[in-house]
């Protein structure tokens, strides 16, 4: 099987990772991976905020504001837990979407560009070494989080945030669905 088809085939989820995270040359070329993905009118949506180090864990206490200012506070167990899965991580990228100011693209397809960049940074960090996990918790629903974070509540919506690092535990191969179970032939 060629290697590329073995990254796609072997990558999985991981949410409790440490450092090493990646170097600045790996951490480029996950960047590259995700002005891959497909962009309908070419509208750019991606918007990513780097977090690392000793910033990330700050991550945790702007989410329980923003829950207190919203009068939504986050559940404690949810705020131990995220408290614990942030710990070690070495490197958060933060997710947001700007969709096409002119209105020509539907706002879900830059959505969906942006979910494909975060697929195409999933893979890119697999394929040298690291392992990764999509979180939309944490406030992610929030009104005001992607405003607390930095992104302009006008114009750019916050889509959650994507860990990556060195796994903690060894990895145990995830069993995965049959495709044939979700796949069918139509005909005209």
């Amino acid at each position: 099987m060629p290697d590329f088809l073995n990254v796609l085939l072997t990558r999985q989820s991981v949410k409790f990772v440490q450092t090493p995270g990646p170097d600045a040359a790996q951490l480029d070329l996950i960047l590259q991976a995700a002005m891959r993905a497909p962009d309908h009118g070419a509208v750019h949506p991606w918007r990513f905020a780097l977090v690392s180090g000793s910033d990330v864990p700050a991550l945790v206490d702007i989410a329980v504001q923003v829950g207190l200012d919203e009068n939504k506070p986050l559940p404690e167990h949810k705020v131990a837990g995220a408290r614990k899965w942030l710990s070690q991580v070495p490197l958060v990228i933060l997710l947001a979407c700007r969709p096409d100011p002119a209105g020509r693209i539907r706002p879900e397809e830059s959505h969906l560009s942006v979910s494909a960049a975060v697929m195409n940074m999933l893979n890119a960090a697999h394929a040298q070494g690291f392992q990764g996990f999509w979180s939309t918790g944490l406030g992610t629903y929030l009104d005001g989080m992607g405003a607390a974070l930095g992104f302009d509540p006008l114009d750019e919506h916050f889509m959650g945030y994507l860990a990556i690092g060195t796994p903690i535990d060894p990895l145990v191969p995830v069993v995965r669905p049959d495709y044939r179970e979700f796949v069918r032939e139509w005909h005209a």
